[in-house]
């Protein structure tokens, strides 16, 4: 895009030339590389090549419409609304109304920081092939330290072994000890476990005929949500330190709205509180 002054009489308006392969080529390139870093970030499991040509659709749709003829505020809505939807949907594998919010969130986290570290080297980027060494240099740079906000989050979740004792009996159970877990029952204040749906009827039979059944507000990523929760009579945390094993009266569990673990390597999320309450 380069700009220019044309004469119209004593007055002078500023024009641009531009140049739609080199917009599209751009494009195509930060798509590409937005929709790989939300792929590693959320695990969606798309394919590079599935990547590749819905980011070649978003950057061809973005270029028919900068073209047309439209208002700025319907090209505004376009651009960040129905492309970016599109380029989500179809390039991601996304599953669920939740996943959509959460890649579409991150889209503009990503954008903003990839086309950060490009505005510091911009005055450096006097040959073209310099923009997409910046480009393809802050995508790895975004790879690089998400890989090491994920191990230091790691190292503070540990799987235990548990034993629920229920209304049925004892269920052996894998359970993720999560220090980012801070739920708590706005009744009662106390600590809140999350529970897989998928282990829930080896729990009970019906949740809302256990003792203390009732609703708690909560806030997730996809807004306000409500989430049943009740009491079993006790469990056992098998810690393996030296403390031993750690017993808990009358926990609180909630039950999750999907699984909570993609690779069913833990069943239940404790919440820490339950040895300090």
């Amino acid at each position: 895009m380069i700009p220019g002054l044309i004469s119209r009489g004593r007055r002078w308006r500023m024009y641009y030339e531009l140049y739609i392969d080199v917009f599209f080529l751009e494009n195509l390139m930060m798509d590409s590389l937005i929709l790989l870093a939300l792929d590693h970030i959320l695990k969606c499991g798309g394919k590079r090549g599935c990547i590749f040509l819905c980011a070649a659709l978003g950057s061809l749709l973005t270029c028919a419409a900068v073209a047309a003829p439209l208002p700025g505020i319907a090209k505004l809505f376009l651009f960040h609304v129905c492309i970016n939807s599109v380029m989500l949907i179809t390039g991601l594998k996304i599953k669920s109304i939740s996943q959509f919010v959460k890649a579409f969130i991150l889209l503009y986290v990503v954008s903003v920081f990839m086309g950060g570290i490009m505005q510091i080297f911009r005055p450096y980027m006097r040959v073209v092939s310099l923009f997409y060494c910046a480009a393809f240099g802050s995508y790895l740079l975004l790879i690089r330290m998400w890989k090491l906000l994920s191990h230091v989050a790691e190292r503070q979740r540990t799987v235990l072994e548990v034993t629920l004792y229920t209304s049925k009996g004892e269920k052996k159970a894998r359970a993720l000890w999560d220090t980012g877990n801070r739920l708590r029952d706005f009744v009662t204040d106390a600590p809140v476990n999350i529970l897989d749906p998928g282990i829930l009827c080896e729990i009970t039979d019906l949740p809302e005929a256990e003792k203390g059944f009732h609703l708690i507000p909560y806030r997730c990523i996809a807004g306000e949500q409500v989430m049943k929760v009740f009491r079993i009579e006790k469990m056992c945390v098998h810690t393996g330190r030296d403390g031993g094993d750690r017993w808990i009266q009358n926990p609180l569990f909630g039950i999750g709205e999907e699984s909570l673990s993609p690779n069913k390597d833990y069943e239940i999320i404790l919440n820490p509180g339950i040895l300090s309450s």
